[in-house]
């Protein structure tokens, strides 16, 4: 479990500014206004190697909440990693089989992707591989804000469904920022945050702990939910545990 977090940012700038004091004084500002609090002594029941979604509208916290997270559990922030000039399949280490399956997880399983440099790709696709990337690093904890943002619904569904299979084969553990909630069931997180603004926020634990891989080398995935989706991501076909609204 984490130390408490509080998290409160004054109401003056840090620097006085002509233009600070402008708008100050136009729209009747004090200086006794309240600091804005993110969070209040906030327990947050994590343990090691979970998976933690953090979730609210934009501006709610959830941000600043996760990275004061990442400092306690020291794990890697996946866009704050320098991705390598080259190929894909060149930028992983070890055995082909394994580079190709960890990308094809994420959503990169075609040939011509594979020989890309993270410079080609679109934003979506470079997102994607930060994902395989952070996971290659072979932290014990992956942090990705905006998680699905760039990314299409189903899309975010199948990279969210495979995110938390990959986590339980490798017995590593993520922290997910987003204002999407409809990956929700698809990530099944251990610990769920739920981010409302003005200091407001409520912790959901899952009721049943997951049953993790004893050991990160065991071959094969753990048994998943039944599925009630599918798609194709190049070729390669992955399930989701909820469906997209009816259009």
């Amino acid at each position: 479990m984490l130390a408490p977090i509080t998290i409160r940012y004054p109401f003056r700038a840090a620097r006085r500014s002509l233009a600070v004091g402008e708008v100050v004084d136009l729209f009747g500002l004090h200086a006794d206004e309240p600091a804005h609090s993110i969070a209040e002594n906030l327990v947050l029941p994590i343990e090691p190697q979970q998976l933690v979604l953090f979730t609210g509208p934009s501006g709610s916290g959830k941000s600043s909440i996760m990275r004061a997270a990442i400092q306690q559990l020291n794990a890697v922030d996946a866009n704050a990693l320098e991705l390598p000039d080259l190929p894909l399949v060149d930028a992983l280490n070890g055995p082909l089989v394994d580079r190709l399956a960890l990308l094809a997880a994420v959503g990169l399983s075609e040939a011509r992707l594979l020989l890309r440099t993270p410079a080609e790709l679109s934003d979506g696709q470079r997102y994607r591989f930060r994902i395989a990337f952070a996971l290659h690093v072979q932290p014990m904890a992956i942090a990705l804000d905006e998680f699905g943002a760039n990314l299409d619904r189903m899309l975010a569904k199948v990279v969210s469904y495979n995110l938390r299979k990959l986590l339980l084969r490798m017995n590593r553990g993520a922290l997910c920022a987003t204002t999407h909630d409809d990956i929700a069931d698809d990530l099944q997180p251990d610990v769920h945050v739920h981010c409302f603004g003005e200091g407001r926020v409520e912790v959901q634990q899952a009721s049943v702990k997951k049953k993790r891989s004893p050991s990160p080398m065991n071959s094969g995935f753990p048994q998943a939910p039944e599925a009630i989706g599918r798609t194709s991501l190049g070729g390669i076909t992955a399930r989701t545990t909820s469906h997209l609204p009816s259009a």
